[in-house]
Parts: structure tokens; C-alpha cells; sequence
């Protein structure tokens, strides 16, 4: 894939925004909310959120859609569904 690994400097995050960047959402939007108690159940939490993340999750870069892009509907009864447990909620026109 021609990528290759690049170190940045001790203490210096902005050097590596965009990995900050998520690792911070990462921290505010999940695990900020949940007491992690094994390796298995934050592999298990963080699938979660990466499936969250790229499917329903809106970005501010992709005009309020998300990186996987859905259909745009504008009739329909909206519903709303918890996610992580009511930490978030996924909405959607039916």
C-alpha cells in the first residue's frame, strides 16, 4: 500500500493531529462514560464505536453526512435508536 511508519517527537501531539483528533472523540464521545474491565470488552467497545463512527455517526468535513454515505430521505416517520447503551442515538427516517 506504499505506507510507510513515521515517529513524531515525544510530547508533541501536533504533530499527528488527525490520530488525536480521534483518539480524543474516541475518549469524549465512549470510553470517558464506561468503566473498561478487560482487554475483550474494549476491542468488543471500540468495534462498536468504529462501526458508529463510520455509519452513523455525522461529520462536520462531510457536510453533516457520514464517511459511509447513506441514502438522503426527506419524508418518513424519524425514529431514534440508543447506541452504547443511550450514550448516543442513531436517528433515521423509516
Amino acid at each position: 500500500m506504499g505506507i510507510r511508519d513515521h515517529s513524531t517527537a515525544p510530547r508533541s501531539p501536533w504533530q499527528n493531529a488527525y490520530a488525536e483528533r480521534l483518539i480524543g472523540s474516541i475518549r469524549r464521545e465512549c470510553l470517558d462514560r464506561v468503566v473498561v474491565t478487560s482487554e475483550a470488552q474494549l476491542r468488543r467497545i471500540l468495534r462498536r464505536y468504529a462501526d458508529y463512527y463510520d455509519r452513523a455517526r455525522t461529520h462536520r468535513s462531510l457536510s453533516k453526512d457520514c464517511p459511509v454515505s447513506r441514502p438522503f430521505r426527506t419524508t418518513g416517520a424519524i425514529s431514534s435508536a440508543p447506541v452504547f447503551g443511550g450514550l448516543h442515538h442513531v436517528c433515521a427516517r423509516t
